[in-house]
This record gives C-alpha cells, structure tokens and sequence, in this order.
C-alpha cells in the first residue's frame, strides 16, 4: 500500500473515531467522492443499515456531470429528502477525511438545504 494511501486512511479512521464519539445514536451522513462522481449515504452504525442514499452515477439524476460543486449540491439535497421520507431529520457528517471545501461542502450545503440538521 503507498504512503498517501495509508495517510489518507488513517485520517478517515481519526475522523470516524470522533464523530461515533459524538453520535448520541443519531445516524451519519457518509460522503465519498471520485474524480468523477460523489457519492452520500445516511447510516445507521447501531443497526449497520443504509437508510438512504444518492449519488451522481444514478439513472435519474439530473445534472449534467457529477464532478462538479453543482452537482454534489443536487446530491445532497437528493439524499436529504429520501433522509426525511425515511423519518431521519438529525444526523452527523461523516466527510470521510476530505477537507470540508468545494464538493464536500456544497454536498453539505444541499442536505440542510433538503432539511437535514447537522
């Protein structure tokens, strides 16, 4: 395995180890990004379920690309209504060791924009 690969897990892991910390049962909105497209779930680590999710490489997404801040925008406000239609309205955000700016953040953006608090 490569240095940065090792770097980078080990920020994922240091992140995740503070926000189950942090938690209090509530479930967490977990991103991951490509080059080429972005990626959101909304867990549940009590039960180990997926409650909702969305992501750029769906049938019915309609924006043009999904590597841009537009696109992960319309993700996580995708990902935010099917959160809210599955009785979920508070979770914690898991940015999964990628620094809160552009994709990340506008993917953040979206969802409280759907209606989750975070």
């Amino acid at each position: 395995m490569s240095k940065q690969r090792t770097i980078n897990l080990r920020r994922k892991q240091r992140s995740r180890t503070r926000l189950r910390k942090l938690a209090n049962g509530r479930p967490r909105l977990s991103v991951f990004r490509s080059s080429k497209h972005i990626y959101a779930q909304v867990i549940d680590d009590i039960s180990g379920t997926t409650l909702a999710s969305a992501s750029s490489k769906e049938a019915n997404f309609s924006g043009d690309k999904g590597s841009n801040a537009e696109a992960a925008s319309i993700i996580g406000n995708l990902v935010a209504e099917r959160a809210v239609k599955a009785g979920v309205k508070e979770v914690i955000f898991d940015r999964g060791g990628y620094i809160y700016h552009g994709r990340v953040k506008a993917l953040a953006e979206g969802a409280r924009n759907g209606g989750l608090q975070f």
